[in-house]
């Protein structure tokens, strides 16, 4: 079992510290990861800790899947590894050899 663990549905005011926080009364916390909006530099309302045993993973989960914190359920369980993304959705470059859109 990963020791990585994604937590959802957390409040724009929650910090990386309240995350440790939370989870450290279920074990060792290796990492409190927030996700930020990379345009506005608000949270995204999702982040990612890492527990240093999986057996200390596994009772926060239990314990904090659904618990308030900040006014809002969690939704805390294993992190899924990140998928490999292909390229951007903009289509393809075309070129073009008719006489217009030339240098």
């Amino acid at each position: 079992m990963n020791t990585k663990l994604f937590v959802g549905n957390l409040s724009f005011n929650t910090t990386e510290n309240d995350l440790q926080d939370a989870f450290a009364a279920h074990g060792t916390v290796v990492e409190a990861n927030l996700m930020m909006d990379r345009m506005s530099g608000r949270p995204r309302g999702f982040g990612f800790v890492t527990m240093s045993t999986a057996e200390e993973a596994q009772k926060a989960i239990e314990a904090l899947n659904g618990a308030s914190v900040d006014g809002r359920n969690l939704t805390v369980n294993i992190a899924k590894p990140r998928e490999e993304r292909t390229g951007g959705g903009g289509g393809s470059r075309r070129e073009f050899s008719g006489g217009r859109n030339r240098y």
